[in-house]
């Protein structure tokens, strides 16, 4: 890994500089680009890393941090607001949101308040509460800050959405790397993920590049029939379950006697 890093330094040094010099830039990697959802998949830990280069710094330059974010594939989300009504729960009020990140990492090499300002956290769209929007939210409700507020919550717990503070190691404001975990329920599509150069509270510049998601095997099969031929697909369940049904009772009956 360390040969890695630092060849992945060397190509960034050699790099062309045009026009004015910069702040520095940043470039990085993935230890891998694609996840592979199959009937065992339990998870998966993907190491980020890269290098800085600096241009035209001076010893009392104030040092760079590193941000990076992982952004699943947007969705549609309905938020409903349960209620007791006459000694029953249920849902009385809702909240619709055309565009969520279905996964939202936020990986930093210091706690984010105090490496980067609110207004360029606002611009760049960083922090988990500004990727969601909360203003794209509808519904005929009062306050709909409670319901993008209680998602938040909601993934925070089922770790779809993750704070991980002091998670990038920097080593000599030159090599960077984080180590982060994929849950087991991903969404299928590509991960967007990018590296944020900070210093002194702004971004100084930044990289992208995805992690791809999709289901392999059998899995993938019975996903595209299920969408390409819904009524074979149908079937095909209802078959299985009358399959099931009459090996489980042809069971019992050999064990009873």
């Amino acid at each position: 890994m360390a040969r890695v890093l630092l060849i992945l330094f060397m190509a960034l040094w050699m790099l062309p500089v045009s026009g004015p010099a910069r702040a520095g830039e940043i470039v990085g990697a993935l230890s891998q680009n694609r996840v592979s959802l199959t009937a065992n998949f339990s998870g998966s830990e993907i190491l980020i890393f890269g290098a800085i280069r600096h241009e035209g710094a001076t010893e009392d330059a104030a040092p760079f941090d590193v941000i990076i974010v992982i952004e699943g594939p947007r969705q549609p989300v309905a938020i409903w607001r349960k209620d007791r009504r006459m000694g029953i729960w249920m849902n009385v009020e809702s909240v619709n949101m055309a565009s969520v990140p279905s996964f939202y990492a936020v990986a930093t090499s210091a706690p984010l308040s105090q490496i980067l300002s609110a207004e360029q956290d606002a611009q760049h769209r960083i922090s988990a509460s500004h990727a969601i929007r909360a203003a794209q939210a509808t519904g005929d409700v009062e306050d709909r800050a409670l319901f993008t507020s209680a998602l938040m919550r909601i993934r925070e717990r089922a770790e779809q959405y993750l704070t991980l503070d002091r998670w990038v190691y920097l080593d000599r404001e030159i090599l960077f790397r984080a180590n982060v975990r994929l849950p087991a329920n991903l969404t299928e599509g590509a991960y967007t993920t990018r590296m944020y150069l900070v210093r002194e509270g702004e971004v100084v510049n930044q990289f992208r590049t995805a992690i791809f998601v999709r289901k392999e095997g059998i899995e993938r099969w019975l996903h595209q029939l299920a969408y390409d031929q819904p009524l074979v697909y149908g079937l095909l369940s209802l078959a299985l379950a009358l399959v099931a049904g009459w090996g489980a009772s042809a069971a019992f009956r050999y064990i009873r006697h």
